[in-house]
């Protein structure tokens, strides 16, 4: 209830939205690694990718993919290609426990992230 996500999602902090339906909310990363840089978070209070396969409901999961299709679509990144990542725990390089998929685009990437 204290992370970042989740006092952004109570409009506790500001943020640069772009996109917020019943099941996520979507705004520009504070600390942006690409020309476009967005996070897509769920609405619920889940940690991870496990967490929510595990415990979301079916409408959440389906509004949760589509939002993340969605905002890649109006951000004009389908045609020439972007990149989505959700890292997971610590090996994974999670630093807020709430569920986010990054968005990066507008140029082009390397194969793979590297350090």
């Amino acid at each position: 209830d204290t992370n970042i996500f989740a006092r952004i999602l109570r409009r506790e902090l500001p943020a640069r939205i772009v996109y917020e339906d019943e099941h996520a909310l979507a705004f520009h990363d504070i600390n942006p690694q690409a020309p476009l840089h967005l996070l897509v978070i769920p609405k619920g209070a889940y940690v991870s990718w496990d967490d929510f396969s595990a415990r979301a409901s079916e409408a959440e999961i389906a509004g949760f993919v589509r939002a993340v299709g969605h905002v890649a679509r109006e951000a004009g990144l389908v045609a020439p290609g972007y990149r989505l990542l959700a890292n997971t725990g610590g090996h994974g390089h999670q630093e807020v426990p709430h569920l986010h998929v990054h968005l990066f685009g507008g140029r082009q990437f390397g194969a793979m992230l590297v350090d």
